[in-house]
């Protein structure tokens, strides 16, 4: 799994996202989300927010380590 497929499953989902996806190794990923539409919502609403973008990812196993960083623009 790439970065940029990634970033694309997460604006897919939350087109107003700003998403930066990093990986040192291929194998641990770092998403910075930042969008309007998590405004209002908790941490945790906005984790699964995110979640859900990348729910078949996960399923499949062909992501398996992604730190999140979420909020909405100040």
């Amino acid at each position: 799994m790439d970065t940029s497929e990634i970033e694309r499953l997460i604006q897919d989902a939350i087109p107003d996202a700003d998403v930066l996806v990093q990986t040192d190794d291929g194998h641990l990923f770092t998403a910075r989300v930042i969008a309007a539409s998590f405004a209002g919502q908790s941490r945790v609403k906005q984790h699964q927010m995110v979640n859900a973008a990348l729910k078949s990812v996960l399923d499949s196993g062909a992501l398996h380590a992604l730190a999140l960083q979420t909020s909405a623009p100040e």
